[in-house]
Order: structure tokens, then C-alpha cells, then sequence
């Protein structure tokens, strides 16, 4: 609390001198981590000073992605002070190159915002090597199909979907996550473990976030050594209203009279 009438009162007093200004200054633009080994932490802090005569406020910093995750000087920099502002980079189960923007806003008046970036490279992590009897003995998993597509569904409708999976392998098959990119499918039920020829089955709630032809993967991960990642594809047609749709098909196939 104390700590907090001071801050306030040092706002107010800067305030009141005129022509005071914060003026944020930043060491370097961009940073780029080289290479990355996939699961190892990427994150760097740029060092920020004030080199204005009233107190600067990073009031926020936002990512160009959800990968991306900022973190900044919370408390007014002082006039001569430093500050920081940390970008951290998931790299699990990102491979690849990456180039990531992150804006910063303040309350520097002749800069309000800016942008700077990180970069790097994610080395994937290299598949594992099995024995051929490892290979003859792992699971199987066998998808009813590839895809499915819902037709026309109505915006922030939820639609079930019932997905048959069977393990052709020679031991039991274990599902460990189920994931989707668009986060829009939630697991209403699934098993744990499917024996050895036998079927069970996956409930899904599907809910697209965008309205037109949508398209989204689900990743099905599990034990089967060959195929540790099973994708199913869910697709449809979704329409703002499906009473307006309907209207519409309605009067397209009535000739004018």
C-alpha cells in the first residue's frame, strides 16, 4: 500500500512539471536464438531504459501468436531507470523456423508503439529407432476413416461426433491425448486402452470457431510405434443461421411469378 502512494504520488509530481515526458529506449530490435533443440526453453529479456524526464509505463506487450508469451516491467520506470521486456518461445512440438513479432505500448508520446522480433531455428527432436520385434509387437491403430465432413451447421452450434478406432496390433493400445490445433473440439469420452482387435470408440463435440468452409485437424496420440500420431479430419459449412440458409436455398428454387 505504501509502496503504491508512493508510485502515485511520483506520477502526479512528474505530471505537474510541464513539459515532462517518458521516453523509451530499447537495447536492440530483434533477437535471434540460433538454433533450438525442441522442449529446451527460448526466452530472451530486451533491456529497456528511460530516457525521458517523467516516469515511462509499458502499459502492454502483445504477441503476434499464442506461441509466443510476454512479460514486461509492471511498475513505472523512472526517469534514468531501466526496465525489461522478456519474449518466450514454446519450442515443444514446434520444428522448424520461426520469426515472431511482439508490439510494445507505452506512454512514450512521440512513440506509443513498436514492434520488435525474435527468430530462430527448432531442431525436431529425431524419431526413435525400434528392434523389428518391438515393431511386430506394438499396437495398431486403425481409423473408421480420415474425415468427416458435418454439411451445413449453424454458428456456436456444438456437433457430436462418434469415432470408431481399432487396434489391429498384437498388444494393447493406449490413447494419451487427444488435440486440436483451432482448440475447438472437446473429448466427451474416450478409452484408456483398446486390447488387442478390438474396437472402441472416441466421443467428440465439434464447435468451429469461424463461419464458411472450415477445416480442422485432430491429433491422436498413441503407443503404435509406426504411427504415434493418428490425424481426423473434421469439416462442414457453417452458417451464421441456419433459418436464413434455409430461406435463402428456399427462394433460390422458387421461380418468379
Amino acid at each position: 500500500m505504501k509502496k503504491s502512494i508512493l508510485t502515485a504520488f511520483a506520477l502526479v509530481s512528474f505530471a505537474v512539471t510541464g513539459m515532462s515526458q517518458a521516453s523509451l529506449k530499447i537495447e536492440k530490435m530483434y533477437h535471434d536464438f540460433g538454433e533450438v533443440n525442441e522442449g529446451d526453453p527460448a526466452s530472451y529479456s530486451f533491456e529497456v531504459v528511460n530516457t525521458g524526464n517523467a516516469p515511462l509505463v509499458i502499459s502492454k506487450v502483445s504477441p503476434s501468436c499464442g506461441c509466443t508469451t510476454p512479460d514486461w516491467t509492471k511498475e513505472p520506470i523512472m526517469p534514468g531507470a531501466k526496465g525489461s521486456i522478456t519474449a518466450s518461445y514454446g519450442t515443444k512440438g514446434r520444428p522448424g523456423i520461426f520469426n515472431k513479432s511482439i508490439t510494445v505500448y507505452s506512454n512514450d508520446t512521440e512513440k506509443p508503439s513498436f514492434t520488435m522480433y525474435i527468430r530462430g531455428n527448432v531442431n525436431g527432436t529425431p524419431a526413435p529407432t525400434y528392434t523389428s520385434e518391438q515393431l511386430k509387437t506394438s499396437p495398431k491403430i486403425v481409423l473408421e476413416k480420415n474425415e468427416h465432413n458435418f454439411g451445413k451447421v449453424e454458428k456456436n452450434t456444438k456437433v457430436p461426433y462418434k469415432l470408431s478406432v481399432t487396434n489391429l496390433g498384437r498388444s494393447d493400445l493406449k490413447i494419451s491425448e487427444i488435440n486440436s490445433a483451432c482448440n475447438c473440439v472437446q473429448i466427451q469420452s474416450k478409452p484408456d486402452y483398446i486390447k488387442s482387435g478390438e474396437t472402441a470408440y472416441v466421443q467428440l463435440l465439434y464447435a468451429p470457431n469461424n463461419t464458411g468452409i472450415v477445416q480442422d485437424v485432430i491429433n491422436i496420440k498413441t503407443n503404435d510405434l509406426t504411427k504415434p500420431t493418428a490425424k481426423f479430419t473434421l469439416s462442414g459449412n457453417v452458417v451464421e443461421s441456419m433459418n436464413n440458409s434455409l430461406l435463402k436455398e428456399s427462394n433460390s428454387a422458387v421461380p418468379f411469378k
